[in-house]
This record gives structure tokens, C-alpha cells and sequence, in this order.
């Protein structure tokens, strides 16, 4: 139970981090807002250091350099995706991606799913295509560079997440710190390579920083829910943050979503949940 409690945090705080984070990257370039969200989500962490602890072993800075590396890469992914939107489909397809190779990797070390798992797998990949094509005039229908870009940030997600769950048990929040000293480093190297295309529009300083904090605190609490329960549940309850995200869109932006991209949503939800009975 308390694993499904973090878990079920770790989700609600990533949709809200999600959220923010693209809607700020609507009003500027991506890693503008990114290299706002990654130092601020690491200050976080360091001020969580006291509190929680942390043990900088061999393991802890490896595991933790990985995750950082995939972190930068699912920061500036998912925001463009989000940003190129609409948030209330492009959201779920990235989730659904983003648990299925956890659930694969906690298999493989030795978990087990049963029948509500092994029905959950398929039918996810069904709501992926439900979800993802929206027709008809006026329907909310992702581009193919939008929902390219929403598979790779699913995917960046999942090995940050397999890479955290890979950290010792006892290294407290210090995989945590590593990983996001290394994506604000690779994405302040990454916006220093590309300033003159960055654009002069400013950032969303407000949104931006509490995406990071959000994201920071989403983190945290995913890393205490893999440590307190399976990699499979975890994962794929985490992966519930699209509702926070979809909730969001629809009440601030006012998006809309076809009958059929509907019917996929309400296919994800239930796969994700046969997941997590799983």
C-alpha cells in the first residue's frame, strides 16, 4: 500500500510538472524553459539532502549519471511534445510507452505479471493507436514529428526511471542529485552549443521553475515507491500522470478530444490498471 501511495504521487506530481513545463515551452524555445527546470528541480534535491541522506557510491554516481543522461533527453522531448501538442493526446501515448519497458525490465530480473498483465501489455498497445488517430474535421490529431517525438520521450522517461530503480537501495537521494547535476549540465552545454537558434522570447520563469520542482518531487517519490514495491507496479501507476496533464488541458486550454481518441483514453486506463493488478 505505501508503494501505491508514492506511486500514485510520483504520478499526479509528473502530470502537473508535465503540464507546466509545455505549456512554458509554447511561449519560448524548449531549452530555454528546460535550463529553468533542471537547475531548479536539482536545488530541490540538494535541499533534500539533509533530510533523506545520501551515499555517493560507485553505483549511486553510475546509476545516477545514466538517469541524468536520460532525464536531459526526456526534459527537452516531452516539453517540445507537449508544446506542439495537444497535451491531452500526445501525454497518454508518451506514458504508455514510458511503462512498457520498465514493466519489461522488472520481468526480466524476475517478477511475474499474471492474467490481468498479460492482457493489460496488448491492450495497451491498442489504446497507443486509439489514442493517436484522431479523425474527422476538427479533431485533435497529432503530427508525425509530434508523435515521433512523444515515442522518444516515452522512451527517455522509462530508462530514467529503470536507471533510478538500478541505484542501491541504501544511497538515499544521491542518484537523484547525480542524475540532475548531469542533465542541467548536458542541457546548459546543450543550450550553450545552440544560443543563437534559441530565439529572444522569454521564458516562463514562473511555470518553468515549478515544472522542475514538480518534476524534482515526482522523481523523489517514484524512487522511494521502486524501492518499497515491484518496478512493474510502480512503473505503470506512475505512468497514470496523463490524467493530471489531461485534466489540466482541458480545464486551462480548453482541448478537445474526438470519440475515438476518448475510447482510447478510457483503453488506456484500463490497461494501465490491469497492469497494476498485475
Amino acid at each position: 500500500m505505501l508503494a501505491l501511495m508514492l506511486a500514485l504521487g510520483s504520478s499526479l506530481a509528473y502530470g502537473c510538472a508535465d503540464f507546466l513545463g509545455g505549456l512554458g515551452a509554447r511561449k519560448a524555445h524548449v531549452l530555454r524553459t528546460v535550463m529553468i527546470a533542471a537547475p531548479a528541480s536539482l536545488a530541490v534535491e540538494l535541499l533534500l539532502w539533509p533530510f533523506l541522506g545520501a551515499s555517493f557510491s560507485a553505483g549511486a554516481l553510475g546509476w545516477g549519471a545514466a538517469s541524468g543522461i536520460a532525464s536531459a533527453a526526456a526534459f527537452a522531448l516531452l516539453y517540445r511534445t507537449l508544446a506542439i501538442g495537444p497535451m491531452n493526446v500526445l501525454s497518454p501515448v508518451t506514458a504508455l510507452v514510458s511503462a512498457a519497458l520498465p514493466v519489461a525490465v522488472g520481468l526480466l530480473q524476475g517478477e511475474h505479471l499474471g492474467a490481468a498483465g498479460l492482457v493489460g501489455l496488448p491492450l495497451a498497445l491498442v489504446a497507443v493507436i486509439l489514442v493517436s488517430a484522431g479523425h474527422g474535421a476538427g479533431s485533435a490529431r497529432p503530427s508525425r514529428t509530434a508523435l515521433l517525438s512523444a515515442f522518444g520521450a516515452g522512451g527517455a522517461i522509462a530508462l530514467q526511471l529503470v536507471f533510478l530503480h538500478q541505484a542501491p537501495s541504501d544511497t538515499g537521494v544521491a542518484p537523484l542529485i547525480i542524475g540532475r547535476a548531469v542533465s542541467s549540465a548536458v542541457i546548459l552545454a546543450a543550450a550553450g552549443l545552440m544560443y543563437r537558434r534559441l530565439g529572444s522570447e522569454r521564458p516562463a520563469y514562473a511555470m518553468s521553475t515549478a515544472a522542475g520542482v514538480l518534476d524534482s518531487m515526482a522523481n523523489l517519490l517514484f524512487l522511494l515507491a521502486a524501492r518499497s514495491g515491484d518496478l512493474t507496479v510502480v512503473a505503470v501507476i506512475t505512468a497514470l500522470y496523463p490524467a493530471g496533464t489531461v485534466l489540466l488541458a482541458r480545464s486551462v486550454l480548453a482541448e478537445r478530444i474526438r470519440r475515438g481518441q476518448l475510447v482510447g483514453l478510457g483503453t488506456a486506463a484500463v490497461a494501465v490498471s490491469l497492469l497494476a493488478l498485475a
